[in-house]
């Protein structure tokens, strides 16, 4: 707890699949769209850069934030 490093995808696809059924499908594919980018841009949790070579490993708030960011 209050480590801040875990990967928060699982909550986010959660979220993506509640506004799917909730009809916000623009909503779902943007939030796909960023999480898709932060990966692609190798700007990851540990778990994530350690199977990744030359990825950037960064806080579970900050993927947050490049989820935002590549929207």
């Amino acid at each position: 707890a209050d480590k801040d490093c875990v990967n928060p995808g699982s909550v986010i696809l959660s979220g993506v699949m509640m506004f799917e059924y909730l009809g916000w499908n623009e909503v779902a594919k943007a939030i796909v769209k960023g999480f898709e980018k932060a990966i692609g841009n190798k700007k990851v949790t540990y778990d994530f850069a350690r199977q990744m070579s030359g990825a950037t490993e960064i806080k579970c708030s900050e993927f947050a934030s490049e989820i935002i960011a590549n929207l």
